[in-house]
């Protein structure tokens, strides 16, 4: 028969201490919850299906699982919270007839890697062993399980941190959880498992003792480095594997021909291309796609964006769920805010906001303007200071500038209003008419000037002042004459 595997994952834990209302397997550690890393790295080890034990939560945990991965992930319900190897007795229920081996992995390690799970089904294999597991070697091994050897090395149980003696709290070597196991004789040893210990409750880790002690069978054990193994308790420790994770993938994406600079924070599900620039402290998050080439200065914060082949974000540029086209230029803090298209050699400058606009190929803004709900058209120029005025206070309208079109700066466009192709728009104009193609509109009130009002004016603002300096002198002396 062949030897088809499943990994259950435990995710039915409440994490009281992460204070929060939210699932502790449902944080997210660098764009994606917990469980999530933990689900890939067992399909990434070749899991011929996955299981997760819910309890807390369960009806958020499985929202979450199925938005992602849809029916490729059963569940099981853990009613009561007593302990691993009743999580252990729940998730065998949602595990088909034909699995020979399960391999048990937790909903907020998510650090652990592929390649470790593999080692463990490996060395099984290997061995012939009904149970292999993942050791690790802690400076401080507080709260974890002592790995207990015989005189000649083998593994032959373990001892949870409060059931341990003194000599054995001194042991560094560590029980992470990570296990391999032969469905059958799990299924046979979950039976015998008692919970006759210091916190009531049915240890998985008796697991291996009665391995270590059937006729027929060992105990396999597999040294792995303790980084990848660590689990999250509290948000201290969630900043710590979310470090990790962001390595990797600044990392992964290093390797395939992208220069990450270090302090750059890439999420889980961000694709890149080659050949990127990416500066110091940017942050990429949700799925952004970065194309070809792109440069990203520092300080630059991405969420859902697509760049175009060539394009450059200068520095301190924030890109909302909006399309850079190609060798498109943006900033420096410069904004786009959702649904902003750049089209192919735009260009948007310091200052400059877009929301729910579309600037054509090769269009500018590249001074201080907030464009919203427009369609400014191909090599179409809009000045410093200009203002899309979109909102009457009820609805949003849409401007509209056609190819080609000027707007000179301190300009505001009064939606809904379309600026024709190849029209001028006066510098200081207030358009509320629609302006025909190749026009010129000059919308400003008429000045002027009043020859010698300046030295007047002067005349004025002094004398005022005067008066307010001697008010002040002779408040100060009355109050002096009253002490």
């Amino acid at each position: 028969m062949s030897n088809r595997r499943c990994t259950m994952i435990l995710a039915a834990g409440q994490g009281t201490r992460m204070k929060s209302t939210l699932p502790k397997v449902l944080h997210p550690a660098a764009g994606a919850p917990l469980v999530v890393w933990a689900i890939e790295a067992a399909r990434d080890a070749g899991a011929d299906s996955v299981v997760v034990v819910v309890g807390h939560g369960r009806e958020q945990v499985i929202e979450t699982v199925r938005a992602r991965f849809g029916d490729a992930v059963r569940f099981a319900v853990q009613t009561e919270q007593r302990g691993t190897a009743d999580a252990v007795r729940a998730g065998l229920t949602a595990v088909d007839d034909d699995v020979t081996e399960v391999v048990i992995t937790y909903g907020d390690v998510p650090c652990i890697p592929a390649a470790a799970l593999r080692a463990l089904t490996d060395a099984r294999a290997a061995t012939g062993a009904a149970l292999a597991l993942l050791t690790t070697t802690a400076d401080d091994p507080t709260g974890y399980g002592r790995i207990l050897h015989d005189g000649d090395g083998r593994v032959v149980g373990i001892r949870e941190h409060k059931d341990c003696s003194a000599a054995e709290r001194a042991i560094r070597t560590v029980n992470p959880g990570f296990y391999a196991v032969d469905r059958a004789f799990m299924a046979d040893a979950l039976g015998r498992i008692s919970s006759t210990n210091a916190q009531g409750e049915f240890y998985l880790t008796d697991l291996v003792a009665l391995a270590a002690t059937a006729r027929a069978h060992n105990v396999a054990d597999v040294p792995w480095e303790p980084l990848s193994l660590r689990g999250v308790n509290d948000r201290a420790e969630l900043a710590m594997v979310e470090d990790v994770l962001h390595q990797r993938i600044a990392d992964r994406h290093r390797r395939a021909g992208n220069s990450i600079a270090t302090g750059a924070r890439i999420d889980h599900d961000v694709t890149f291309e080659t050949g990127a620039v990416v500066g110091p402290h940017t942050v990429l998050r949700g799925r952004t796609h970065v194309g070809s080439n792109v440069v990203i200065d520092a300080g630059c914060v991405l969420d859902d964006a697509r760049l175009g082949a060539g394009s450059l974000l200068k520095a301190y540029t924030v890109v909302q769920r909006s399309e850079v086209g190609a060798s498109a230029q943006l900033g420096p803090f410069a904004h786009l805010r959702p649904d902003s298209v750049l089209e192919e050699g735009a260009h948007v400058g310091n200052f400059v906001e877009l929301k729910k606009t579309r600037l054509g190929r090769g269009a500018k803004a590249n001074h201080l303007a907030y464009l919203g709900d427009g369609d400014v058209g191909a090599g179409a120029n809009i000045g410093a200071g200009t203002i899309f005025c979109n909102y009457d206070g009820v609805q949003k309208h849409v401007t509209t500038v056609g190819e080609g079109a000027f707007v000179g700066s301190n300009s505001s466009l009064v939606a809904p209003v379309t600026i024709g192709r190849g029209a001028y728009v006066g510098s200081g104009s207030v358009i509320t008419k629609d302006v025909p193609d190749d026009a010129l509109a000059v919308g400003r009130a008429r000045q002027d000037n009043k020859l010698g009002y300046g030295a007047r004016l002067r005349e004025r603002f002094a004398a005022a002042k005067r008066a307010l300096q001697a008010a002040a002198s002779a408040a100060a002396a009355t109050t002096k004459q009253g002490e």
